[in-house]
């Protein structure tokens, strides 16, 4: 069995449980994710903060966009083209989206684009050492080594509790996370 393999076995079940912690908290551990994320994490201000538009049972981060954004941070939201690093685009509450690749959803390209150095990441699963399971796309990982080769940049999951695992498969170009913010606290690695 390949580390391929390996992910793809993980990836079915940890859509598996992140499903059920949605169904069993939905709302509530999005909102428990700003109190959780605004007492560990000072964002310096007026920094640009990459989110993403939840779908197929993520965190919601829209209540912590909300409350970074009034904050006085620019929010932007990725945009997938092709195997390329993710490009960012301006956002804004009650912003009109447009429908991009695999079910994303995405400001237009009226709305400007800005770099991130803080970026909100989904995930499937995560462990102790800070590695995080996605999708499989590895659009996340090319942008976050991107980004990181640029300058400096925070990179924080945002999962249910039960999405951690013991330990997870890695690869090369797989990037580790410094933070993972869930409804019940926040982890800081490294």
């Amino acid at each position: 069995m390949t580390i391929q393999d390996d992910k793809q076995r993980l990836r079915s079940q940890a859509r598996a449980r992140r499903a059920e912690a949605n169904a069993a908290l939905g709302k509530a551990a999005g909102n428990a994710v700003v109190a959780q994320f605004e007492k560990s994490i000072v964002v310096p201000p007026r920094s640009v903060v990459a989110g993403y538009w939840p779908m197929r049972n993520e965190m919601d981060v829209v209540p912590l966009l909300q409350s970074l954004q009034k904050r006085g941070h620019r929010i932007v939201l990725p945009v997938v083209e092709g195997d390329a690093a993710l490009t960012f685009r301006v956002w804004k509450p009650g912003a009109l989206m447009q429908p991009g690749p695999s079910g994303t959803l995405h400001p237009p390209l009226t709305a400007g684009i800005a770099t991130p150095s803080v970026m909100l990441v989904p995930l499937l699963a995560f462990d102790a050492k800070g590695q995080r399971l996605g999708n499989g796309g590895g659009h996340y990982d090319r942008t976050v080594e991107q980004l990181r080769a640029a300058g400096t940049l925070l990179v924080v999951g945002l999962a249910f509790s039960s999405q951690r695992v013991d330990a997870l498969p890695t690869e090369a170009h797989d990037q580790s996370l410094d933070w993972v913010i869930t409804e019940r606290g926040a982890t800081k690695f490294g």
